[in-house]
């Protein structure tokens, strides 16, 4: 029997399933109703489709999942009852947080309020402790009264505890005694050291981090132990379980649940880690990836074939401190409500119906109109053609509340009304769009639109002549893109280790011993996880900072050990990637180190995706018939032609207005523009 490779990408509303045939190279998937109270139903019933065709789960040799349990436990503030445990006299740190209100729109917000602390004063307790900066031991941490703070804990049942001391990425002598402690006290409780999950300085952005991953690593871990004891049950015996990771790598099940934290972006990065490897096929560099799924809307950057990272993102408000994708969400999705505000404008979210009631169209209990309620009216959906036919879609109901709700008090028809919601939202996903690109130095026309999810096909041509994308890409199956890009990554961790100094009076044999540990220690872990030495990567970098400056940029580095004339070379790397990012360099200023970064990847064996043949089948007989589609007062209501994807080949030129139908989403081709079915078969959308 052949051996496949089950990739899942649990979204708001429906989990995305990518079945790869490792034998033939053949890509299958399927759709199936996200479940939100039991988020591994989903999974189970998306391996159940795989089954029922015929493979044994045996055969799964590979299991990846993008998910967003975590996040949305931080989301939704529903994660485990948190304690915290800090330093002696320094238990304000996260009281305090940045001292600031924030940037943007918050600093005219007058009823700006700080997020909510997870870990609150009730539940913290300060130990007689004190590490200085250098790492040296001032005052040894009292094991007795730790002893007492942690039976404290208990008694007030916490279920996770997080451990921050000062300096203690330097010396992590006393937050390791802790651990002892909560081992022998209080084992049943879930702990985080911040030693253990970012080693840097920057007091309150660990802490910050720390307790996120504490509050939401028994949720996690709960989770991901249901999953697992459950695909043993069905049979499922491959040890190669993964879950994607913020940095665009992917996690034994083990590792996800001990740093958690690591996937509060595990859905979007799926999608990005794809674009990588289809704009690599089609020989495009620049991309700016557009993810619109059920409840939100993704973009993200990719430069010269790398995706932009950041150690510096956010959730919430609440900073995460760990290398991720810079991924910028908003509230624009399938399912977000659009009603009528208090001063009488359309306001279009940021509340979505989710999966469950969802869209008016569903037929299961919305009374809300949303962005798929005004795409059904409009025309761009077919009641009939829903995922295939397999959900049929109810026009008149949306039709009818629409009217009574939005259209009537505005004045409008429910064309008009439909319309002026799809252009609302638009604009909210181009603001989005800016965000990463043209607000950041970079001149969006040498970029091209990847569009994917459920809902981007729909949108992403209208938001291209928005924008002056000249060129448009929408992948074979945008709807699972990113658990397409699951069967793309590697098993990937990353590893830091604060060392300030200047950086041409480095101790290079101190600066190589560091290193040497965090490389003993990332070989190790994957070893840990079955990768042989000639399946490991190893990638160095540098975070340096002109003397002075707040803020550092990730540098490329040689992988150690280091010579002298390799921090020459780190010196230019360093003012050219400062001049990219912030236009101008200081070749006369100091420069030093902040911290050591080691990136480890266990290389997974290449899903290879193979160009498709053509059969010489005419670009008609891919056409299905025709329907009226509203494009807003520009071009009215107009006839389409209804192209099915699966029949579409290498070589074949539809013109706009058109649509294209398939399983997982819709494109629309607009009058001025027109698509090319590439290699790949990707469709190509140009100005005419």
């Amino acid at each position: 029997m052949a051996k496949f490779r089950v990739t899942v990408d649990t979204g708001g509303t429906f989990s995305d399933f990518v079945f790869f045939n490792e034998d033939t190279g053949e890509i299958t998937i399927t759709k199936v109703p996200s479940t939100p109270k039991e988020p591994f139903q989903a999974v189970l019933n998306g391996v159940k489709e795989l089954i029922a065709q015929g493979v044994t789960a045996k055969d799964i040799s590979f299991f990846s999942h993008g998910t967003t349990v975590g996040t949305n436990a931080l989301l939704e503030e529903k994660g485990a009852r948190t304690g915290l445990l800090v330093t002696e006299g320094f238990r304000g740190i996260y009281e305090v947080m940045e001292q600031s209100r924030g940037y943007g729109p918050a600093t005219y917000d007058l009823f700006f309020e700080k997020p909510r602390l997870l870990a609150p004063p009730y539940y913290t307790e300060e130990i007689p402790e004190r590490v200085d900066f250098r790492g040296e031991v001032l005052k040894p941490i009292d094991v007795e009264k730790s002893r007492a703070a942690i039976r404290k804990l208990k008694d007030k049942k916490v279920e996770s505890i997080a451990a921050c001391f000062l300096f203690s990425f330097l010396n992590p002598g006393h937050e390791l005694t802790i651990k002892e402690i909560v081992e022998s006290e209080f084992p049943e409780a879930t702990l985080s050291l911040s030693c253990e999950v970012l080693p840097q300085i920057r007091e309150f952005y660990r802490l910050s981090t720390t307790v996120i991953n504490a509050y939401i690593a028994p949720v996690m871990s709960k989770y991901l132990g249901l999953l697992e004891k459950n695909l043993r049950d069905m049979g499922v015996t491959t040890p190669r379980l993964y879950i994607m990771q913020s940095n665009g790598g992917v996690a034994t099940f083990r590792s996800a649940a001990e740093k958690p934290v690591a996937t509060v972006l595990s859905g979007p990065a799926g999608g990005v880690i794809a674009s990588v490897g289809i704009s690599k096929r089609a020989g495009i560099q620049n991309i700016i990836t557009f993810d619109m799924g059920g409840t939100s809307c993704d973009v993200a950057l990719i430069h010269q074939g790398n995706p932009t990272l950041t150690t510096q993102g956010r959730i919430n408000q609440r900073p995460i401190s760990l290398p991720m994708l810079d991924i910028h969400t908003v509230s624009a999705g399938g399912g977000t409500i659009a009603r009528i505000d208090a001063v009488g404008g359309v306001q279009v979210g940021p509340d979505s119906a989710g999966a469950d009631p969802g869209p008016i169209c569903y037929g299961k209990g919305g009374e809300e109109v949303t962005v798929t309620d005004a795409n059904l009216i409009a025309g761009v959906l077919h009641p009939d053609t829903f995922l295939g036919g397999r959900m049929k879609l109810d026009r008149v109901k949306a039709e009818k509340v629409l009217e009574e709700k939005i259209a009537r008090p505005l004045g409008l028809n429910v064309l008009e009304a439909a319309d002026g919601i799809l252009k609302i939202i638009n604009v909210k996903m181009e603001e989005a769009i800016k965000a990463v690109s043209s607000q950041r130095g970079y001149d969006i026309r040498d970029f091209t639109l990847i569009a994917f999810g459920g809902g981007g096909p729909m949108h992403a041509g209208r938001i291209a002549l928005d924008l002056g994308i000249p060129t448009l890409l929408v992948p074979i199956t945008p709807g699972v893109t990113s658990a397409l890009g699951l069967l793309l990554a590697d098993v990937k961790h990353d590893y830091v280790r604060s060392k300030l100094a200047p950086l041409h009076e480095l101790n290079l044999e101190e600066i190589n011993g560091l290193f040497g540990q965090l490389v003993e220690q990332a070989k190790s872990e994957l070893k840990g996880e079955g990768f042989s030495d000639k399946e490991i990567a190893l990638n160095a970098f540098l975070d340096l900072r002109y003397a002075g400056q707040g803020y550092e940029l990730t540098v490329p580095a040689p992988l150690p050990p280091f010579k002298r004339e390799d921090m020459d070379l780190m010196r230019e790397r360093f003012d050219a990637q400062h001049e990219q990012a912030h236009g101008h360099k200081a070749e006369s200023e100091p420069v030093e180190l902040v911290s050591l970064r080691l990136v480890s990847l266990g290389l997974v064996p290449e899903a290879k995706l193979s160009a498709a043949k053509p059969t010489g089948r005419k670009v008609e007989e891919a056409r299905t018939g025709s329907r009226k589609v509203f494009f807003g007062k520009e071009h009215g209501l107009l006839d389409c032609a209804i192209y099915r994807r699966d029949r579409l080949e290498p070589g074949h030129n539809i013109s706009g207005p058109a649509i294209v139908d398939q399983l997982d989403t819709t494109t629309v081709i607009h009058p001025e523009q027109q698509a090319t079915v590439d290699d790949y078969r990707n469709l190509l959308v140009r100005m005419k």
